[in-house]
């Protein structure tokens, strides 16, 4: 059958400058990292936050994040490494694809831990704050599959099939659903969806990063069901879907009991930053603008005090000719 239309792969994931290798999965990886940074800095400063402490705490969360996304595939798909005939080595190949978002969160969480900890800063304010962040660089985080041709669908003859031109690995060439587009996709939907709802309800106490959480799992629930790579099953289901349910229900449960324990948002979220400084006015400029106005209330009431001895001396003036007028009269 020929195909109109459909979503080429590229040749190769991997270009040589000398004998530097740049991979375009770690390329996607990258770029996340910095879009999840940059909106989480500025959510935080919205919040009342310093400029920095994201990026701060990053360096303790991303590392970690890393590591738990990786232990997750391991252990989750050891056969593709500890079986007979595979090289053990070939678990540390992290550029050649393979991080599970579960670990990522889970260990990531913990090395944001750390770091809010250290700088005494509530967790989950700052998870609230790089929520959207997290789900962008998911989203542009997928298209390291594309360039690894692999974690398609089943076959498809839709005019946005995606053209598998490898067969390592035991791939089969051919035109698939292209689930990394649908995943990407959806991961910017459920990013404009958590600063929809964290603007119209004041989320706050963790309830935007759980919200991120559960429409990040119904999403990759029906995405997951598409795929074709082997994968663990359960009374019919992929490991990734029962996963996903289970933590869809904890993220909405956490959602509502946070709710009525801790209604509302923090008011301060880093210390040393002052209430209601969440438009980012520091206070040297609130200093300055307090000192204009003293000096201009100080201008004005000199100028008044100025004006009303002027006043006093035309009336000692007028009463002066008036008393002489009257001593010539008489």
């Amino acid at each position: 059958m020929e195909y109109l239309a459909y979503i080429p792969s590229p040749s190769r994931g991997v270009i040589h400058l000398g004998p530097i290798p740049l991979r375009g999965y770690a390329f996607c990886i990258i770029i996340g990292v910095f879009v999840a940074v940059w909106l989480g800095n500025k959510r935080w400063i919205a919040r009342g936050g310093r400029a920095g402490t994201v990026a701060d705490i990053a360096v303790w969360a991303v590392p970690f994040g890393l590591v738990g996304g990786r232990l997750y595939h391991v252990i989750t798909d050891y056969e593709l490494y500890f079986s007979a005939g595979r090289d053990w080595v070939d678990a540390f190949k992290v550029w050649q694809g393979g991080l599970g978002i579960w670990g990522a969160i889970a260990l990531g969480a913990l090395g944001a831990w750390i770091g809010c900890r250290r700088r005494g800063i509530p967790l989950p304010a700052y998870a609230d704050a790089i929520a959207p962040g997290i789900a962008l660089a998911q989203a542009l985080g997928r298209w390291g599959n594309w360039f690894n041709q692999e974690l398609y669908g089943r076959e498809t003859h839709l005019p946005w099939a995606l053209h598998i031109t490898s067969s390592e690995g035991g791939r089969v060439p051919g035109y698939y659903h292209p689930t990394f587009l649908y995943e990407s996709l959806w991961c910017i939907g459920v990013a404009f969806l958590v600063m929809w709802a964290d603007r119209r309800f004041t989320l706050g106490h963790g309830r935007a990063f759980a919200l991120y959480v559960a429409a990040y799992c119904v999403g990759r629930g029906w995405i997951e069901y598409m795929r074709v790579d082997d994968a663990h099953h359960i009374l019919g289901l992929r490991l990734n879907d029962w996963t996903a349910m289970i933590v869809f229900l904890l993220a909405v449960l956490y959602i509502v009991i946070s709710a009525k324990k801790r209604p509302g948002r923090e008011a301060v979220v880093e210390p040393g930053v002052p209430e209601g400084e969440a438009d980012g006015d520091s206070d040297a400029d609130a200093k300055a603008e307090a000192d204009g106005e003293a000096t201009e209330g100080e201008a004005a009431s000199e100028a008044e005090a100025s004006k009303d001895e002027a006043e006093s001396e035309d009336e000692d003036v007028e009463a002066k000719d008036e008393a002489g007028s009257g001593t010539k009269q008489s």
